[in-house]
């Protein structure tokens, strides 16, 4: 028999064992309060509730600042689309807001614009969106990183419609001034025949959303930043070229910023070099980014060397 009853709140907490300070997550649906993102403290205390901010993902920015959505676009048509993305202040005040990318017109609904945001964005000062000795994200100007979606048909890849991933940049006052699209990639990331032959005919297809093909499925991306393969001379791995993996294919790569150009790719297979082999097959991972500088990658509690990338198996 299960239990009915289960532990709420802050179960374990040994304030000397742990980097001490606040959490921010969303809230799950709740009858009076709707959604939205909460504030924590170590001992599981509410510092904060945002009232109607669904972020994919939430986050703080100095300041009392918080970044996310306000609404996401039913399922019944699109798969995982923000309707915009925000910057509210302590009191849940719009200081900032973009969803000019595409004017979506749902059935019996009324035409509005979205941004389509999905999984990350990243605001300039920061590459990665979590602390950084000496590199803080902008909270009154600046451009904005965003990983966002967009529905295409490209030949190459399917004859049925792709759910593809696109990387914009968008400056304070809402201009994109730059787009990379992922399918127009499909060539520079070494398929084989037989993985092009299966995505032709099952593109990642979700039948809820009338048989959209989801077909990488990207679920992080950021600028490099500051790094010492730069520093040593790897022009491949230029503070402004940007990281990002795909979970439906395996794939974690660097985009060079000026040309487009994939420049540095893991996956989608791991066997051709002895290096590879010892890694090992990385499957559907998740939030890969180069480790910025002043921090390092501790996966034991005792010292391990550094690492260029932090992530899922990366």
């Amino acid at each position: 028999m299960t239990p009915s009853v289960y532990p709420t709140g802050t179960t374990i907490y040994y304030p000397e064992k742990c980097w001490n300070g606040y959490t921010i997550f969303q809230a799950p649906p709740h009858p009076e309060r709707g959604v939205g993102a909460v504030l924590i403290d170590m001992n599981g205390n509410a510092v904060n509730l945002w009232k109607g901010l669904e972020g994919f993902p939430n986050k703080m920015l100095p300041g009392g600042y918080i970044m996310g959505g306000t609404g996401v676009r039913n399922f019944k048509y699109g798969f995982q689309d923000m309707f915009d993305l925000v910057q509210v202040d302590w009191d849940g005040n719009i200081v900032w807001k973009f969803d000019r990318y595409e004017r979506i017109k749902d059935p019996r609904q009324k035409p509005r614009w979205m941004a389509r945001q999905h999984h990350d964005y990243q605001r300039e000062g920061n590459p990665v969106g979590y602390y950084i000795p000496g590199m803080d994200p902008l909270i009154d100007k600046g451009n904005t990183l965003i990983l966002c979606h967009k529905n295409l048909i490209n030949p190459q890849i399917s004859d049925k419609l792709l759910l593809d991933d696109t990387i914009i940049e968008v400056t304070w006052e809402g201009r994109i001034v730059w787009e990379w699209i992922c399918s127009e990639h499909f060539d520079e990331m070494g398929f084989s025949e037989e993985a092009k032959n299966t995505m032709t005919r099952y593109p990642g297809i979700i039948f809820a959303t009338g048989d959209t093909g989801d077909w990488t499925h990207m679920n992080s991306m950021s600028a490099i930043g500051p790094n010492r393969w730069f520093d040593s001379g790897d022009e491949r791995f230029h503070p402004d070229n940007i990281i990002w993996c795909g979970r439906q294919t395996n794939i974690t790569a660097i985009i060079d910023r000026k040309t487009g150009k994939i420049v540095w790719q893991v996956g989608p297979y791991f066997t051709s070099t002895p290096a590879l082999r010892n890694m090992g097959q990385i499957i559907g991972q998740h939030h890969a980014h180069m480790i910025p500088r002043g921090l390092r990658c501790t996966y034991r509690p005792w010292e391990c060397p550094e690492r260029p990338l932090a992530g899922s198996g990366v």
